[in-house]
């Protein structure tokens, strides 16, 4: 089997683990796949649950898509590929929660190859994963650091301390100097040794459920009023923000001629905007405020304990 068809037949097979693990999680919903095809070349298969007990929508969606030009998005930082065939395959998924007190969250864990004319092909790996809490808790984003160090510690004592801050400065809203959340992991461009590279990036495609499913187990029965709901409303507000703005995977998708419905599928289904509005200092919306920053999470955790 060639390199990128065992990264195709470990992506396919994550979506599937992925749906079925958090469909168990919600309890009721069901994800329904809508399968497609890219006229350019390749295609893939959106599995979406809407109006589950736990998550109000959710999608995981598996490409495996080809073209006969990079799009500037990919090239920003490879100019020597401009005009290169390629291939891109990735399994992406992001979970809004009906509940407030579940965290939103998103992973990624993508494969790229580009064949320069008269050159060997150029590879390249991407991914990670973040959370985007509204009423957060010290111990779930602290479970969520751990799992994900834990799972970077066999790829070096540096791994994690770097995507980790990779992760704080991608996820960030620079027009409202804020971060997206609490962060995680984030990385692109990790190329080297194949055998290395892939199996990191199965680390962090197996990892994701490790990481999350434990906080909305704990947190998808905290009763939650209109007040709740209204402010995590207005917070998905800044996630909209941060895809349309900000996010490459997005401008690759629409710059690609990718399928729209697909790649904005990451949305929220309900959200709300609101002019130049604030918490009111001291409450639990207020609060939220603190962890919009990049912190050492696992750190400030050990130096609690001493």
């Amino acid at each position: 089997m060639s390199q990128i068809e065992a990264v195709h037949e470990f992506l396919r097979d994550l979506q599937d683990r992925l749906c079925q693990g958090l469909a168990t999680a919600d309890g009721e919903g069901r994800f329904v796949q809508d399968e497609w095809q890219r006229p350019e070349g390749g295609g893939g298969r959106s599995r979406v649950m809407k109006e589950g007990a736990v998550f109000e929508q959710a999608g995981v969606g598996f490409s495996d898509v080809s073209g006969a030009t990079l799009p500037a998005s990919a090239t920003a930082h490879r100019p020597d590929l401009a005009g290169a065939p390629w291939r891109a395959l990735g399994v992406s998924l992001v979970m809004h929660p009906r509940n407030p007190y579940v965290p939103t969250s998103h992973a990624n864990v993508r494969y790229f190859e580009a064949h320069p004319p008269g050159g060997a092909p150029i590879w390249w790996f991407g991914g990670g994963f973040d959370l985007t809490p509204f009423y957060p808790f010290d111990d779930d984003v602290r479970h969520w650091h751990t799992v994900a160090r834990d799972l970077c510690a066999p790829f070096g004592a540096d791994r994690y301390a770097e995507h980790k801050a990779w992760c704080d400065r991608y996820f960030f809203l620079k027009h409202r100097n804020e971060a997206r959340g609490v962060g995680g992991l984030f990385f692109d461009d990790l190329t080297g040794d194949f055998a290395s590279c892939f199996a990191y990036q199965r680390a962090v495609g197996n990892g994701f459920l490790d990481a999350y499913l434990p906080i909305v187990e704990r947190r998808k029965r905290t009763p939650y009023g209109e007040r709740e709901r209204e402010f995590q409303l207005y917070r998905r507000g800044r996630y909209v923000e941060f895809n349309l703005v900000w996010d490459r995977g997005t401008l690759f998708g629409l710059q690609s001629g990718g399928r729209t419905e697909s790649i904005l599928m990451s949305l929220p289904p309900r959200v709300r905007f609101e002019y130049a509005w604030q918490p009111a200092p001291g409450s639990a919306e207020a609060r939220l405020g603190d962890y919009l920053q990049p912190r050492d999470w696992l750190g400030e955790a050990a130096r609690d304990a001493q």
